[in-house]
């Protein structure tokens, strides 16, 4: 691990851990308050330290982004004293690995869509469906799941860059405030996601250079990167605008690929006879088939 990998494994373990300790008061924690003249909003080192069984030099010794060397016994007490949830003590465990003495591996993401998932993208006519990396590049997408996201396609952003990628779509083009019904917990969403990707893959280049780029032009983006949320992409409700058929909301469901590592197999599946399905129907008998590869994946 080089010296500039270790200084930012440090920054996001420091600020990680001093941010999940300032959302939660010693009410929350179970602890006594005495006078009310308190100078942090949330736990004090000492009060985590007390929670988690450990010395409060210790405490502060990990909090100032040493986790080197931290057992699983550690980690599960800190993950209990600052209630995290599971995709947050997922990026604990991630990034204590992360910080261990001969570093982590670079996770390694596929680039290529294999033949055998553009033709089961192929053959979901009435499903819309794409793959996406973690970093949210669309690497390829059904005819209906390229229909659906037509405004993602469409967009200028992707004319002469590609691929087609949502976060940037998301933060970079003012459409997406229309595409996306609830725009705010979409960005939220995003930028959790992207967290969450940072802890499994500190060395991904593309991702670092993505998180960046949007740092630095979408102040939306650097606010929300700001807060250290993390959150797993499995399954939700969408809820979009679509120019053509309306306001649709979603359910949908994110697969992860096991031999096709850092890929995610996206799919819609509204309740059949709803007025999604009818929108979907209708939507559908306006495309053509066959699967899409954006430019910028071959």
């Amino acid at each position: 691990m080089t010296d500039h990998t270790k200084k930012d494994v440090a920054a996001e373990v420091r600020e990680f851990l001093s941010t999940r300790r300032a959302r939660i008061t010693p009410e929350q924690a179970g602890l006594p308050v005495y006078g009310g003249n308190r100078r942090v909003a949330g736990l004090r080192r000492e009060e985590v330290a007390l929670l988690s069984g450990m010395s409060v030099d210790y405490y502060v010794r990990l909090e100032r982004g040493n986790l080197a060397g931290a057992s699983d016994s550690v980690l599960e007490a800190l993950a209990h004293a600052l209630q995290l949830n599971e995709a947050e003590r997922t990026h604990l465990y991630d990034l204590a690995r992360a910080a261990s003495p001969s570093g982590r591996r670079p996770a390694v993401t596929s680039s290529r869509v294999r033949p055998t998932i553009l033709r089961l993208l192929d053959s979901m006519t009435g499903v819309p469906a794409f793959v996406r990396n973690a970093r949210f590049d669309i690497m390829a997408a059904n005819a209906l799941g390229r229909a659906l996201y037509a405004p993602l396609f469409d967009s200028p952003l992707f004319a002469q860059r590609g691929p087609v990628n949502s976060a940037r779509f998301l933060f970079l083009d003012p459409a997406s405030q229309d595409f996306w019904v609830d725009w705010d917990k979409g960005a939220d969403d995003a930028v959790a996601f992207l967290r969450t990707e940072t802890g499994r893959a500190p060395h991904d280049k593309a991702l670092t250079d993505l998180i960046g780029e949007l740092t630095t032009r979408s102040s939306d983006f650097a606010r929300r990167w700001a807060r250290h949320d993390v959150k797993f992409h499995r399954s939700g409700l969408k809820n979009l605008h679509h120019p053509l058929v309306g306001d649709l909301s979603l359910p949908y469901e994110a697969m992860e690929l096991p031999s096709d590592p850092g890929l995610r197999l996206n799919f819609y599946t509204p309740e059949p006879d709803s007025p999604e399905q009818q929108a979907l129907n209708l939507l559908a008998s306006w495309t053509t088939t066959g699967t899409v590869v954006p430019s910028g994946n071959d």
